[in-house]
């Protein structure tokens, strides 16, 4: 069989990122040029170019800010910052300013939910903004401050740990600790020991870590890697940055830990554009990990294993956190997913076998060599080992990172948080589960409510209508548009939500909402589409009076009846 060799593109979204920090923007000369080196064609190139949202074609401003319009900012002043922003720079939403000083940009959640309404000022963090604050800003950058010395340094809210017998996560880290361990075992210890933990994976899809890290190794193949996915896109997640702010060296343990047992000998860690104020320190701590010599040649000490770790940043697309997407961006190209032929334990990054975690995941793999599956395994229930951190944000007194053990119920945590006259509960994100007030007894596990990590909590002030609004507009905006399942299903949901909100909604329009859910489950490509009408199907079985309140007077429109619509055929040719 005949073979091609085709272009390394994996350095691609690293040099598109150093002509735009050079010009702020990407020129066309400059594209040209890239294309030429990197032997691709500019319609290929500028196809990469517009799948992500940060990187653009034409003039940005001098300073470009992104604005998060998550349904949590919209119900936090939002409106008021966005006419603050636009008065203060004379820019118009999804335009620049006269002057080329200022462009400004809506952006979907940029993972400071519990800090909300917020921005990104030249990828710099700007939390709990008010008009005024929006103003003080604005004149500093005209008179020549960079947004770096303005920024806020975002809180890592850490509000609950269960006993510190049963914590995970949040406990005391001493650097080299899990290498140290790792040192004395084999692969197969470090493999045997992970299967016995049950640990789950933490980003939702709950397949066993152990497992995962088991059939990479077990492929035969001259080069393997492992990726850590910090591209926590869900809106409402923001865990992933306070683990990446409060335990980063346990994160890069826990890559060196998965590389070794995987048989990998790369490993690279997918950053967010969103936190790219992160990137700075994370690379610091990978050069001393090098000087350590935990990193590079027999890593960790361990002769005959060596193992890199590089950061890789992604550019703003809400579908890359998806594994096969994600491996998609890394080799330079459009973040789409593939097609499951292979799994990229089989199959992932350069072909070759690849194993994919959270960020999350690997924390708490580096815990349990540390502290051992036994251990992990009191905790939690008998089908979900562990603790597992959650993302509270929205209508609660104390929104921000709670550790809990699984099984802990829906109540508890909301007492936990101290959220009054809970209207809905919104889990994992937009494409997650919506629970109503009889859901509160249930519990978090992977037999119940799986959670991913975010916890959105709305009271009975909030229309249930306007939070499915906001969703649709974000599914819609991050739809990749390849299958026409979520192409299309996600422009007609948010368009029936609109017929709904003006009071012009029928019971056909609940009826179509369910059955387009349907479709987009059995039909999409990828879990952004079989996930996209996950609450508008929730709500509607849990809220039915909700809806039927929502809809017009009158509801029973004539149908198409094909005998009626010919008679007057019929009758001109007899």
């Amino acid at each position: 069989m005949r073979t091609y060799s085709y272009p390394d593109r994996s350095p691609l979204l690293d040099r598109l990122w150093l002509l735009q920090d050079r010009h702020g923007y990407l020129p066309e000369a400059a594209r040209q040029s890239l294309a030429q080196e990197m032997g691709l064609s500019v319609t290929a190139l500028d196809g990469v170019v517009s799948f992500y949202h940060f990187f653009h074609l034409e003039p940005a401003g001098k300073h470009q800010i992104y604005l998060d319009n998550s349904i949590l900012a919209e119900q936090r002043g939002l409106g008021a910052i966005r006419q603050a922003l636009q008065a203060a720079t004379g820019a118009p939403i999804g335009g620049v300013d006269p002057s080329g000083t200022f462009g400004l940009y809506e952006t979907s959640c940029i993972g400071l939910s519990d800090q909300e309404p917020a921005m990104l000022v030249d990828f710099q963090p700007f939390t709990h903004l008010t008009p005024e604050r929006v103003h003080e800003v604005m004149a500093a950058l005209k008179n020549g401050i960079p947004a770096v010395k303005l920024a806020d340094h975002p809180r890592s809210h850490l509000r609950h740990t269960p006993s510190p017998s049963r914590t995970v996560f949040f406990r005391p880290y001493r650097p080299g600790s899990i290498l140290a361990r790792m040192r004395h075992m084999s692969p197969e210890e470090v493999l045997s020991e992970m299967e016995a933990s049950g640990l789950p994976g933490l980003g939702g899809a709950f397949f066993p870590v152990g497992r995962k890290w088991r059939l990479c190794r077990e492929q035969p193949a001259p080069r393997r890697y492992l990726i850590a996915n910090a591209d926590e896109g869900e809106p409402g997640t923001y865990k992933d940055r306070v683990l990446m702010q409060r335990l980063p060296g346990l994160l890069l343990e826990g890559m060196i830990l998965g590389g070794y047992a995987a048989g990998a000998q790369e490993g690279i860690l997918y950053l967010r554009a969103e936190y790219r104020y992160l990137q700075a320190g994370l690379q610091r701590l990978i050069d001393d990990f090098y000087r350590q010599g935990w990193l590079g040649h027999q890593a960790a000490g361990i002769a005959g294993f060596d193992f890199d770790i590089r950061i890789q940043l992604g550019a703003g697309a809400y579908v890359c956190g998806g594994e096969t997407a994600l491996i998609e961006s890394l080799e330079g190209k459009r973040g789409e997913p593939r097609s499951r032929r292979y799994y990229p334990v089989v199959r992932g990054y350069h072909n070759a076998p690849t194993v994919v975690n959270n960020v999350e995941s690997l924390v708490a793999a580096a815990r349990i060599i540390e502290l051992g599956a036994d251990w992990f395994r009191s905790i939690g229930t008998p089908d979900t080992p562990g603790t597992k951190l959650m993302s509270v944000a929205g209508d609660c007194a104390r929104p921000g990172i709670y550790e809990v053990p699984w099984g802990t119920s829906v109540q508890e945590l909301l007492n936990l948080c101290e959220a009054a006259d809970t209207q809905m509960v919104q889990v994992s994100g937009p494409a997650g589960t919506s629970l109503g007030p009889k859901a509160w007894g249930r519990i978090f596990s992977v037999k119940d409510v799986r959670a991913g990590g975010s916890v959105m909590i709305f009271d009975h002030r909030r229309d249930l209508l306007q939070i499915l609004l906001n969703y649709a507009a974000f599914f819609r905006l991050e739809s990749c548009g390849l299958c026409t399942p979520c192409r299309a299903g996600t422009y007609l949901i948010q368009r029936k939500l609109h017929h709904l909100a003006r009071g012009q909604g029928s019971d056909r329009d609940l009826a179509d909402l369910t059955t387009w859910g349907d479709i987009m489950q059995a039909g999409s490509r990828c879990g952004l589409g079989q996930t996209a009408a996950n609450s508008v199907r929730d709500m509607l079985e849990q809220f039915p009076d909700y809806f039927a309140s929502r809809l017009a007077p009158q509801t029973s429109y004539p149908g198409f009846d094909l005998t009626t619509a010919r008679r007057a055929y019929d009758e001109l040719i007899r």
